[in-house]
């Protein structure tokens, strides 16, 4: 078994989602199971769908010093990065380690694609490109990192992972190694994903699209509703009330948009996870699993737990009926509920949930439980079988 990564504290972090601004906010819906989740009102996109839009990112500006890397993608990262508590976190850390000491890690899908979508509109229109379209300061994926640095004045390494819906799950890992191989001493890693037509209608033809609020697990559960979401957390070799003990990744391959039935790939990035905490299954206390609402995705998930944990199972729960799926920046968003659920010791039900499907034999959370765990699995799952899986612990 491979010898444990030294532990990360999680020592700041900020997110904004769809039930508001905050991780306070955050834990409040997601404790209670209150949905951010609303029918599409989108004016530039007409789909039958319930979305979890941002509040607030339509009318959010960047100051004019950033106003060239404006769109929408990059005002959910401002928004985020708004929080005065993790600016100031950050800026003690440039002060310990060195601005060139830190790394940054963000993981996106679509990045800024909303902007270029808007582009080709106008060309469509007008025949000619908006005078303001700047496709490396929008669109590309590595905008994000620069524009990142650039707010947190950041001169680190830096990294934008775009593996689909499990891309900020897996900067944690990827910090991980950097620290330990001592490229970095602390790390800002993060996620952010934002609306957009390519998504939505991507989606829609895959027919995993509902026309109703998600339910993940429900027998009655239809697919997917798409959400935004920008998220950042600081890590550090320094004691914090949670910390990353390990994180396993896979890629399986088995289908482009579907998971493997007995989730086999799911298995091996769970245990991986494990062997890297030095920890067994029997440790965990609660898992935030991936639990999307399309038929396949939640069963195959179902079957990966049931291998994994065996007669005495874990509570599960899904927490995407409150934020929808944030794709890109849903590991980050669920590893914050995550961290949040094992600080105030509470499992978080699984929201929107009517009626649990029985083919799908796990241990629902269906109300918030209280609960007495020292580490807990947070579960993220892309697209073509790009898994990733991370553990934190609480600190005693």
């Amino acid at each position: 078994m491979p010898q444990p990564q030294a532990e990360l504290g999680l020592t700041a972090s900020t997110v904004v989602h769809a039930a508001g601004h905050g991780t306070a906010a955050l834990w409040d819906a997601v404790a209670q199971g209150r949905t951010g989740l609303r029918p599409n009102d989108l004016g530039w996109c007409d789909l039958p769908c319930w979305i979890g839009a941002v509040p607030g990112v339509e009318d959010a500006a960047l100051p004019a010093s950033l106003s060239a890397w404006d769109c929408r993608n990059h005002r959910l990262a401002w928004l985020a990065l708004q929080d005065g508590a993790f600016r100031r976190a950050v800026a003690g850390a440039i002060a310990r380690h060195g601005a060139h000491r830190i790394g940054l890690l963000l993981g996106t899908s679509t990045s800024g694609i909303r902007s270029t979508e808007m582009a080709y509109a106008e060309r469509r229109e007008a025949g000619r490109w908006p005078d303001n379209f700047d496709y490396r300061r929008g669109h590309a994926v590595e905008a994000l990192c620069r524009f990142g640095a650039e707010v947190l004045d950041l001169q680190g390494p830096m990294v934008v992972v775009s593996t689909a819906c499990s891309s900020s799950a897996k900067v944690f890992v990827t910090a991980q190694r950097w620290i330990d191989r001592g490229l970095i001493d602390a790390a800002v890693v993060g996620g952010v994903d934002s609306l957009c037509l390519s998504t939505l209608h991507g989606f829609n033809s895959l027919q995993l699209l509902s026309q109703d609020m998600c339910r993940p697990f429900d027998v009655a559960r239809s697919g997917v509703s798409i959400g935004e979401a920008a998220g950042f957390v600081l890590l550090e070799r320094t004691p914090a009330p949670v910390s990353l003990v390990g994180g396993g990744e896979s890629s399986d391959a088995w289908h482009m948009s579907a998971p493997h039935p007995e989730g086999l790939g799911a298995q091996d990035a769970m245990r991986a996870a494990l062997d890297a905490a030095g920890l067994s299954a029997t440790d965990i206390g609660y898992v935030n699993v991936h639990g999307t609402a399309t038929p396949a995705n939640d069963r195959s998930e179902a079957a990966a737990l049931a291998a994994l944990f065996g007669d005495h199972g874990v509570p599960v729960s899904s927490t995407k009926g409150v934020t929808g799926h944030a794709l890109g920046a849903a590991g980050i968003v669920e590893a914050i509920v995550t961290a949040q659920a094992l600080e105030r010791q509470t499992l978080p039900p699984s929201a929107n949930l009517r009626t649990a499907d029985p083919s799908c034999a796990v241990d629902l959370v269906m109300a918030p439980r209280a609960a007495r765990m020292r580490h807990a699995m947070s579960n993220s799952f892309g697209f073509g079988g790009s898994n990733c899986t991370l553990i934190f612990a609480r600190s005693t």
